[in-house]
Parts: structure tokens; C-alpha cells; sequence
């Protein structure tokens, strides 16, 4: 029997399971994940899966182009995999390029490069643009077509009731997230806590989500708007985080109270009716016993601004241009992985009550870089958290051996910060200035 098809019965399993995830500094990795719109050039439309332009079709192209196995369901293709690496459909027909861990971040950049130059060349024959957007600028959730995914379904089933803004996150959203290692409970909970401190800084300087529906919406960053709207379970800050003696088991315990989306056997989904996963370890669910691989796909329904699976998941930016793209796993890892700029990141948060921290949250979607945070500037705190994040990476540099240091990949964030504002800010400026609100403009700038 593999390890996912193994019982889990208790909370000791559910922990061990993220004990097992634990690895030595000398194995830690990077892994990016990046997700991005796609419109017809000419119309400016969403590209549905169907058609001999559809989505299905661009996926199958990319498969035979460049050696992806595809993913099947239902005999559509969903997905492709490759070398650690997969390219996954989102449910409006996002195409999502989930990395390969890698150790350094030229390595992931030059993937995520060739990942862009490998879509953006399949896609002409179709006359699909892709976005650098955190948001789809043009569409209502109504007009965006939906992906052939199971999942996909019970969750727009399970969601709208939960927030209101939930199918917006589903169908209209887009962002960059990265991944990272921990090399025991202790570590896990520093990076956890300090990610999750600064999650709101980070938001603030990748803020790119301005334009929705066709017009200005108020917002430097929509898609962390839509976040604090979507289901309360399962999304936002995770304030217990920051409480004296986080551990393991404090995630657990959250978790299995998170209600469930449902179980997968043998290529069907069976929908689980918001049991929490508590229940189903305890009771299963349609004669199904709780396994490994059920805790690991609920782990991965779980929304909050950080993440913890048997690697930790930073989630807080909106999908940007690609320099800006390179520079988000550059800016967590020199964070994360080097213990004195960890700490000195969390001394720019620590003393923030949890209020402060929600109010930061909503602050930064309003914002960007012109909001507050804790009493201070976000454009001050972002400019801190830089510089430490390009300490980290020299610190990093010396003891890894790395040559030359990775803080040059941070360039592109001084040269945003430069202008004092996110990006979401400038494309509202010029959508109601030089572009004059039309949105064939703003496809050209926003393209890749």
C-alpha cells in the first residue's frame, strides 16, 4: 500500500503528516506558481475550453510542441505534467504554471521564462493574449466561460453561499504564489508567523488588480478583496499563528474543523456536503475510510494567506509583469530562508494586534502602496522588507554558495517602489488618463 492510500485516524496522523515534510537547509528549495488570464486579442473575450481556439486545444498543442503528458477527466484534457512541473487549468480557463522545486531562483525565473515564451507562441495561432492581471479587467463572473472540471463544480455549488465574492475569486482571479521548505516544527512556525505578519507588505507592492467589469473599481488589488470575501473557513489571516508555542498541532486542530469539498475515488468526486474532515476521520464518508491523500486534498482547499502543507505557501500577491513575477520567490526567500532576516522581517509587524492586521489587509486591497499599515506607511515597510530580503539572499549567497548572490532579482521591486506606487495604482491612473478608459489599450500593456 503507498503511503496516500494508508488510514489516517487520528490527530497525531494529521501531524506526523506534516512532520514528515521536514528537510535538512542543505535540500531546501524554491517552487513558483503563477497563474495568468487569457483573451481573445481582437474581441477581448475569455477563451472557453471547446473549439479549435478553445483552451482544450492550446493544451493539447502545448503537450505535443514540448513533451507534456497530458491529464485526462473525463477524456478532456485538464492538465499537463512534466520534470516536476505541471500546467493546470483554473476554472475560468486561467492556465496556471505549477514549477518544479528548484534551488535557486535563476532556475525557476528561466523556467518561468520559457513557460510564457512556450504559451505566448502556441497561443498566436489562436489569437489568445495572456494578462499579467490579478483580476480579469473586462468580464463580469457571468460572462466568463467554465472549465470541465469536477472539482470545479462542487466547488461553485458549496462556495456562493459562504461569500459573496467567491465565484469572482474562481473564475476571475489571478495570482503568484511561491513555496518553501521548513527543517522542523520550530522553523516551520517562524516562517509561518513572519509570512503571514508580512503577507499584507508583500500584497501592498503586488497589488495589480485596478480594473474589473469594465471599469475602475476602487481597489489597487481587487483579487485580495475578492480573498476576504470568498469563505471564512477557509481564507484570510490565521490569527493563532501568531500566538506564543504555534505548532503542528494548532494547524491540525484548525483544519480538521474546515469543512470538506469532497472525496476522490477512483476518478469520480463525490461531493462531501461541508463535513468537516474531524467527522469524515471518524465516521468516513458513502463507506469511504479517511486516507492519506483525503488529508492532503483538503489541505489544498485550505485558502488562508500563508499555507501550510508539508511545505509552506506564500499566497499574498496578484499575478504582475514578468520581472515582478521573478522577484516574488526572490523576496520570500531571502525572508524565509535566512534566520536574521526572518526575524528582522517580523520586527516590522510583530507588535500589530490582530485588528490592525485585518484592517491592514483590507487597507493594502484598497491602496496598494499608498495605504497604512500597523500606523506606518506601506511604501515605508515595503522599502524595509526589501532591503532585508536583499540581506538575506547575500547571507544566502555566502552560505549556500551561490554566485553571484540572487539580490539583483529584487530590482525590478526597487524600481516599482521608485515610483511609489503598485502597479495596480499606475494602470488606474492611465486607464482614466491617456488610455481613456479603452480596453483594447489596456490588453496591449497588460499583455506578455
Amino acid at each position: 500500500m503507498t503511503e496516500a492510500e494508508q488510514r489516517i485516524e487520528s490527530l497525531e496522523d494529521c501531524i506526523e503528516y506534516f512532520r514528515s515534510g521536514e528537510s535538512p537547509e542543505s535540500d531546501w528549495v524554491v517552487g513558483t506558481e503563477h497563474e495568468k488570464i487569457g483573451v481573445y486579442t481582437e474581441s477581448g473575450e475569455r477563451v472557453p475550453y471547446e473549439g479549435e481556439r478553445g483552451i482544450g486545444a492550446l493544451l493539447h498543442r502545448i503537450a505535443r510542441r514540448d513533451d507534456w503528458t497530458p491529464v485526462l477527466e473525463s477524456g478532456q484534457v485538464i492538465a499537463l505534467s512534466k520534470g516536476g512541473a505541471s500546467i493546470t487549468l483554473e476554472p475560468g480557463g486561467q492556465i496556471e504554471l505549477s514549477g518544479a522545486p528548484l534551488a535557486t531562483i535563476r532556475e525557476t525565473c528561466r523556467e518561468f521564462n520559457a513557460h510564457v515564451d512556450l504559451v505566448i507562441e502556441e497561443s498566436r495561432d489562436f489569437g489568445i493574449t495572456w494578462l499579467a492581471l490579478g483580476v480579469d479587467p473586462i468580464h463580469a463572473v457571468g460572462k466568463i466561460p467554465r472549465m470541465p472540471k469536477k472539482r470545479y463544480d462542487i466547488m461553485r455549488e458549496y462556495l456562493p453561499p459562504r461569500g459573496a465574492l467567491a465565484m469572482d475569486m474562481m473564475h476571475a482571479s489571478a495570482t503568484v504564489q511561491a513555496n518553501f521548505d521548513f527543517s522542523d516544527e520550530a522553523d516551520m512556525a517562524t516562517k509561518l508567523r513572519t509570512a503571514m505578519g508580512c503577507t499584507a507588505i508583500v500584497s501592498a507592492i503586488f497589488a495589480n488588480s485596478s480594473i474589473s467589469g469594465g471599469s475602475e473599481n476602487g481597489f489597487a488589488s481587487k483579487r485580495v478583496a475578492i480573498w476576504r470575501e470568498t469563505d471564512p473557513d477557509r481564507c484570510g489571516l490565521l490569527h493563532f499563528v501568531f500566538e506564543e508555542g504555534f505548532s503542528y498541532r494548532d494547524y491540525a486542530e484548525w483544519a480538521l474543523d474546515v469543512p470538506m469539498f469532497m472525496l476522490v475515488r477512483g476518478g469520480d468526486y463525490i461531493p462531501a456536503h461541508g463535513l468537516p474532515f474531524r467527522t469524515f476521520m471518524k465516521d468516513g464518508l458513502a463507506g469511504h475510510p479517511a486516507r492519506v491523500k483525503d488529508w492532503d486534498l483538503h489541505l489544498t482547499t485550505l485558502f488562508p494567506e500563508a499555507r501550510l502543507k508539508r511545505i509552506i505557501e506564500v499566497r499574498g500577491a496578484d499575478t504582475v509583469p514578468r520581472g515582478l513575477i521573478c522577484a516574488l520567490p526572490a523576496l520570500w526567500k531571502g525572508i524565509l530562508y535566512d534566520l536574521d532576516s526572518c526575524r528582522a522581517a517580523w520586527g516590522l509587524v510583530e507588535k500589530m494586534s490582530s485588528s490592525e492586521r485585518e484592517d491592514a489587509q483590507l487597507a493594502v486591497a484598497r491602496g496598494g502602496l499608498a495605504a497604512e499599515i500597523g500606523g506606518r506607511p506601506a511604501l515605508d515597510l515595503a522599502r524595509e522588507l526589501v532591503e532585508i530580503a536583499g540581506e538575506g539572499l547575500k547571507g544566502l549567497s555566502t552560505r549556500w554558495g551561490i554566485e553571484p548572490d540572487e539580490s539583483h532579482f529584487l530590482d525590478p521591486v526597487r524600481a516599482q517602489l521608485a515610483t511609489g506606487k503598485s502597479p495596480g495604482e499606475i494602470v488606474a491612473e492611465r486607464w482614466r488618463g491617456d488610455w481613456k478608459q479603452d480596453q483594447t489599450r489596456l490588453i496591449e500593456f497588460a499583455s506578455y
